[in-house]
């Protein structure tokens, strides 16, 4: 926290004194649009952790293009206004690029900002398919889509012999579009939705939540939202005497789950982008990590750390920061890799693979399924 207490001190100073002086000084200045305030400040932490390990490399290896790289943070609190508040910022203070975003539904909202703006943007955690059309061009999503972890989940509910589900989202962005399209997803396989669940973001009492779905008996729940209220629905839905498989999104797979959900965590399923500790890659990532912050990497920690990687790459290749040819560099990206495997971009500018995998919970930590 030192650290990032400094960083963010070292941003509002050069705001302050304008991008025209920041350029002077040889910086380039990229934004970190992440939360840092509100219930998933965990997450975004993370992600602006990562990005500083990512830009202390580039700096520590001269730059990019003869300048070094200032971080930015662009607080956008989960929240669709907090975040257009956030996005206005950065552009005012003159960022070439932008890396992050984690809640989808205060992602959606940036897209045209930056796209207005001419500012290259890598989304490196948020993955609602709402952002698909939303995006002027200028956005590259380097997490897979929700569609994708609609289609491991099916794998594995049928995998694991399920027939019968019920679904809870928090009718936001994120939550709902992944609701949808395993609903979909599910009912095209020829399994039943026997519950189909909304419930309110920040909710404490989910009794008529799981009154509902013990009176269906579905052979698995999945909850699609994230950690903080899934925690809580996880541990009452145990309560009450529920005994099916529990299984839940890419939005709450933090090791915070089991914080809150206890024991009635143990045996819960994840559907997961690629988290540091089953990458070969990210041996020397983690133990950089575990120096600086005196904690594991997060679940989103790899993915930002490269999209700051694949930004400079593309930076490299354009020989320049102007927007349009970044941008065409970053379409041309055609398996270049870091932590998280190969990124190549199909021509909507999501990632063209699939990188989701299925964790369980065990003694208070995740593991591989299997």
């Amino acid at each position: 926290m030192k650290h990032f207490t400094r960083v963010l001190a070292a941003g509002a100073l050069l705001a302050m004194a304008g991008g025209a002086s920041a350029q002077a000084q040889g910086t380039l200045k990229v934004g970190v649009e992440v939360p840092t305030t509100g219930s998933e400040a965990t997450y975004g932490q993370d992600m602006y952790n990562a990005a500083a390990i990512a830009r202390d490399e580039i700096n520590a290896h001269g730059g990019v293009l003869g300048k070094k790289i200032q971080l930015i943070v662009g607080d956008d609190a989960c929240d669709p206004q907090q975040a257009v508040n956030a996005a206005s910022k950065l552009v005012s203070q003159k960022v070439v690029a932008v890396v992050g975003g984690y809640c989808s539904g205060a992602t959606v909202p940036v897209l045209k900002i930056y796209g207005d703006a001419h500012i290259p943007f890598v989304i490196t955690a948020a993955n609602s398919t709402a952002l698909i059309p939303a995006n002027p061009g200028n956005a590259f999503l380097i997490n897979s889509t929700g569609d994708q972890q609609a289609i491991t989940a099916v794998k594995f509910f049928q995998h694991k012999k399920i027939k019968t589900l019920a679904i809870v989202n928090e009718g936001d962005a994120y939550s709902q579009n992944l609701a949808d399209l395993m609903r979909t997803a599910w009912q095209k396989a020829g399994g039943k939705v026997v519950d189909f669940e909304t419930v309110n973001k920040g909710e404490q009492d989910y009794s008529s939540v799981v009154t509902a779905i013990d009176a269906k008996h579905p052979d698995a729940v999945f909850w699609t939202a994230y950690y903080a209220d899934g925690g809580l629905l996880i541990r009452q839905l145990r309560q009450s005497g529920y005994q099916g498989m529990i299984a839940v999104g890419d939005g709450s797979n933090s090791v915070k789950l089991f914080d809150i959900a206890g024991k009635a965590a143990e045996g819960v399923y994840a559907f997961s982008n690629p988290i540091a500790q089953f990458l070969p890659a990210a041996k020397s990532f983690i133990a950089t990590y575990k120096k600086e912050y005196k904690a594991e990497p997060g679940p989103y920690a790899p993915l930002t750390y490269d999209g700051m990687q694949l930004l400079v790459w593309a930076m490299k290749k354009a020989g320049t920061t102007n927007a349009a040819a970044v941008e065409k560099a970053l379409a041309s990206a055609n398996g270049v890799h870091w932590l998280t495997g190969p990124i190549a971009f199909t021509k909507k500018n999501t990632l063209a693979r699939s990188n989701f995998v299925v964790l369980e919970g065990k003694n208070g930590a995740w593991i591989a399924a299997k």
